[in-house]
């Protein structure tokens, strides 16, 4: 680590151990030396005047050490600090050194000294591995040279042996003061950091009081500012309606009672608020008084019991009469008893119970509220009595609130040396237990507050007592107005010109407000969560919606989403309204589709004004939309009837062409007629084995003839379309008389089934509905020639007839190979044709389709590629 801090504490820190050690060494090397004057006497007591001067040095080895022990203690400079800390060490070593010069013995055991002192140096010193590697050298040196030294002869083997054990010791030593100061500088560095964090953690901990503090402060005085004025609002509106009440129409009381109303919830948010901040501070005492718990309790349940009539819950109080009269804060009991009771009501649906019990148990005041509401999860149990909690902080949570009513109970209760406590079975209900001191008051105590309350008051106590009694009377609403289930039905306007307009918010109060507001210029269609926003935007297509922001079911950004996805509301002007006025709730609404944002308070004039303008814009996008349409359905006419201009003026020429050719191909096919009924006169005059085959000739002949005649006969009425009269035509005799032309082509061949009611009749000329009949038989007969049959299955052509709904219609159906789908469209078109060339010219169908249109009918057409083909004639049925 390179920071300079970290640096210079790490020096400090070895600095204190290096002088904590010494000194530790320095203790403990004084006892060990005169310790060793028995080894000293066991091993050279036998040489006269060796172990007096044995003892002489280790004395003074002993009395050096504990003099520069005592004068560093006493010394104030820094100076000494390395000289002390070789002292405790160095004299020792030094002293054995001599010892083992001065007994002359190269068998001398004291080397053994030396690495006992290399090893103690190792462990106590904090000396870095560079320092060691010097003292371990040095003593390594002075021990060689004490033995080269002596004046007898030694081993050489007995030399290298003591050696080798020294430098193995100082090998260790040296490693692992190198791994020490390792571990040493690795210990620092974790406990600098952690003792880095625990001064960041301090810091932020003092910074976090600090601000602690200062947000007690800022509820406390932004709590009595806001009481102040509120005080002042709600006193002449009381004033207001005490002496307009009965003079004013509804709406006027109706509005003074929603001012009123959350003006007194407003109060009571302000003073739980400010009840917190005094609990927080340790500001808020406990006023003992007697009370008389029955009349108390049954008090309080009065007063909810308008919401629980309102959403159809029955209410029930019991109080033990063991109670009797108890000392208690009269304040306190009554915000616990109606938090309690207010939030059991919330979360309880219609037809459900919700019990208030005061009980003695033993020595305890017991108050129990239970409810069969929906119950809490085992999961957030825990966090129930949590400050500003709630199990659904979503917005779309069905039931509002901030989360502070159930945590005052607990402080309130805690403060009275009680406690509370919470059992809960989702789907269930719940039950919420509140234990205090049960304190019995004197009958003393009981005359001295009644002395008081008699008292003759002035007017500061009148004032004091009448801001008491309106604190006390805001304790008694609930934190929000009871949301119905149900709303009015939507009534027509009485003016059908007024547009309509969808408002969507789950407070009551609003809702009313809004709808005071509106109704006079628009019709308003009411819903209380986003779902019902969305289904009646569908429903009755309002020119305008408002949206809350926060609404159960669905929040507005969900319901703006869905609105924006169906087709018939996508183009609905939207309003958004929500308390959050910040820069990413705008965007969020614009991007989930709104058209426009407000904020609360909004003031009406703008409201009313943006709302204005985006029905008046709406509107202006509607009849564009309109004439767009107009302009487009126009067109499209246009372009229709120049087509049909344009057929028109081709079939005209078509026409005159037409007529030309039948003219000229009518006197060759007389001629030719003529001249083949000579040629089958002569027939008789060729020999009998010839006339076989001119028979034949004859016959392919007159086909081809008749083929010209019927080709001759369509073009003429293709370009001829006769006026002839229409009448009610028999049915069965048209068909009768289709199926009487084509009776040679049909023998043997096709089977005929008809299924036609007696005397059905139509409404047509009845030879143009031969030739249509004519023409239908015969396209099934060339469709049947064309199919392969197999298992049995015969070509098959049905007729049938039936009358419905208005409407006569004949059915020619057959089961040969079909229409293919690309030409359904295309089959009554003049010319067209899917036969081959010589088969057909393609107008028999278009003939058909025109004769029907003459006859004010129909023609339709049903196939099945490869199963069948179904032509439905329909024609009017007159009265």
């Amino acid at each position: 680590m390179n920071d300079p801090e970290f640096q210079k504490a790490y020096e400090e820190q070895n600095e204190r151990d290096y002088i904590r050690n010494a000194m530790f060494g320095s203790i403990v090397s004084i006892p060990l030396q005169l310790s060793c004057l028995v080894m000293d006497h066991f091993m050279y007591g036998h040489i006269p005047g060796l172990f007096a001067t044995f003892v002489k040095v280790r004395v003074f080895v002993a009395l050096l050490t504990l003099f520069v022990l005592l004068w560093f203690k006493r010394s104030e400079s820094t100076c000494p600090k390395r000289l002390f800390g070789v002292t405790w060490f160095g004299a020792p070593l030094l002293m054995v050194l001599w010892m083992i010069y001065y007994v002359n013995d190269p068998l001398s055991p004291y080397y053994a000294g030396l690495n006992i002192i290399l090893l103690a140096m190792g462990l106590i010193s904090p000396w870095t591995y560079k320092q060691n590697l010097v003292i371990t050298l040095f003593t390594l040196v002075m021990y060689v040279v004490v033995a080269f030294s002596m004046k007898t002869a030694q081993p050489l083997n007995y030399m290298l042996n003591n050696t080798t054990f020294l430098f193995l010791t100082a090998a260790f030593v040296v490693m692992g003061s190198r791994s020490n100061a390792r571990q040493r500088h690795q210990e620092f560095t974790l406990r600098w950091e952690l003792d880095k964090n625990r001064r960041a953690i301090e810091e932020s901990n003092r910074k976090l009081m600090e601000l602690d503090q200062a947000k007690s402060r800022f509820f406390a005085n932004i709590s009595h500012e806001l009481r102040t004025p509120l005080t002042l609002l709600i006193a002449p509106l009381e004033n207001l309606m005490a002496r307009f009440s009965r003079s004013a129409d509804t709406e006027t009381r109706s509005t003074f009672q929603t001012m009123h109303a959350n003006g007194m919830r407003l109060l009571k948010l302000i003073n739980d608020l400010l009840d917190l901040v005094r609990l927080e501070s340790g500001r808020l005492e406990v006023r003992l008084a007697p009370l008389e718990v029955n009349e108390v309790v049954k008090g309080l349940a009065s007063a909810a019991r308008q919401v629980a009539d309102d959403k159809k819950i029955q209410l029930v109080t019991q109080v033990d009469p063991a109670l009797g009269t108890l000392q208690a804060d009269r304040d306190k009991l009554e915000k616990i008893v109606l938090n309690l009771v207010f939030n059991a009501l919330k979360f309880t649906p219609a037809g459900g119970r919700v019990e208030l019990r005061a009980e003695k148990q033993e020595e305890e005041f017991v108050l129990i509220v239970a409810d069969t509401g929906m119950g809490i999860s085992e999961k957030n149990l825990p966090n129930v009595f949590s400050r500003f909690w709630q199990a659904d902080d979503s917005s779309k949570r069905k039931y509002q609130g901030v989360g502070i009513g159930l945590a005052l109970v607990k402080e309130l209760a805690e403060i009275q040396n009680g406690s509370v406590s919470v059992q809960s079975k989702e789907g269930k209900g719940t039950t919420f237990t509140v234990r205090l001191p049960y304190l019995k008051a004197e009958p003393a105590q009981t005359a001295q507050s009644e002395i008081a309350n008699g008292a003759p008051p002035d007017a500061n106590v009148a004032s004091q007592e009448w801001l008491a009694n309106l604190y006390r009377r805001a304790e008694s609403f609930p934190a929000l107005t009871a949301r119905p289930d149900s709303l009015n039905p939507v009534e027509p306007t009485r003016n059908g010109e007024r547009p309509k307009i969808l408002v969507a918010d789950d407070e009551p109060d609003m809702l009313r407000f809004l709808k005071s507001q509106l109704q006079q210029h628009y019709q308003v269609i009411e819903a209380v969560d986003g779902q019902q926003a969305v289904d009646k935007a569908a429903e009755f297509l309002p020119g305008i919606i408002l949206l809350d922001m926060m609404m159960p079911e669905k929040d507005g950004l969900q319901a703006c989403r869905e609105i924006r996805e169906r087709a018939s509301t996508r183009s609905i002007p939207i309003i958004l309204l929500t308390a959050r006025a910040d820069e990413e709730t705008k965007l969020n609404a614009l991007q989930a589709g709104a058209s426009d944002f407000l904020a609360k308070p909004f003031s009406t004039t703008e409201l009313h004004v943006r709302i204005r303008n985006l029905i008046e814009s709406h509107e202006y996008q509607l009849k564009l939309s309109k004439q767009k349409d107009a302009l487009e359905s126009t067109l499209e006419q246009l372009k229709a009837t120049e087509t049909q201009l344009v057929q028109a003026e081709k079939l005209a020429s078509l026409g005159r062409m037409s007529a030309g050719i039948i003219h000229e191909i009518n006197n060759p096919l007389n001629f030719a007629t003529t001249n083949l009924f000579t040629l089958r006169k002569k027939a008789k005059f060729l020999a009998p084995e010839q006339k076989a085959d001119y028979e034949d000739i004859l016959k392919d002949v007159e086909d081809g003839i008749v083929r010209v005649k019927n080709i001759v006969s369509d073009l003429r009425m293709f370009t001829h379309p006769s006026s002839d009269d229409q009448d009610d035509v028999e049915a069965s005799e048209v068909v009768a008389s289709a199926l009487r032309f084509l009776s040679n082509e049909l023998k043997d061949k096709v089977t005929i089934e008809q299924k036609l009611p007696d005397h059905q009749s139509v409404h047509a000329n009845k030879n143009k509905l031969i030739h249509v009949f004519v023409n239908l038989l015969q396209n099934s007969l060339d469709a049947l020639r064309n199919k392969p049959f197999n298992n049995g299955e015969r070509p098959t052509i049905w007729i049938e007839g039936r009358v419905e709904n208005g409407w006569s219609c004949l059915i020619v159906r057959d089961n040969g190979p079909g229409i293919a789908n690309e030409h359904l469209d295309k089959i009554f078109d003049p010319f067209f044709t899917t036969k081959e060339v010589g088969e057909g010219m393609g107008l028999g169908l278009s003939i058909c389709y025109r004769i029907m249109q003459e006859s004010q009918g129909r023609i339709a057409v049903k196939t099945e590629v490869g199963k069948f083909s179904e032509f439905t004639l329909e024609f009017p049925v007159k009265a």
